[in-house]
């Protein structure tokens, strides 16, 4: 089985790279699969597998995906938890 983790476009490295968000890390990304990498893609979001973006999602899916796989790791316990007072 394969997973994507969904990101947010930062910053564009070159015509082929773009530093995406996921989840609070950054990496740079290929972006060849999507014709690669411009100004305007700023802001957008994408599905990245090993190194490559490989669709773009709207920011709603990205959110959601994002919170599926939280709580697929046990990570929203940890917020709760985390986020909870004595």
């Amino acid at each position: 089985m394969c997973i994507a983790i969904p990101g947010k476009i930062k910053a564009i490295i070159n015509e082929s790279i773009a530093t995406v968000d996921m989840g609070g890390i950054c990496r740079d990304v290929n972006m060849d699969l999507l014709g690669g990498a411009s100004e305007s893609m700023i802001g957008k979001h994408v599905l990245v597998h090993v190194g490559y973006a490989i669709n773009e999602i709207s920011e709603e899916e990205s959110e959601e995906t994002m919170k599926l796989l939280r709580q697929i790791a046990g990570l929203d316990e940890i917020d709760t938890f985390e986020n909870e007072s004595p």
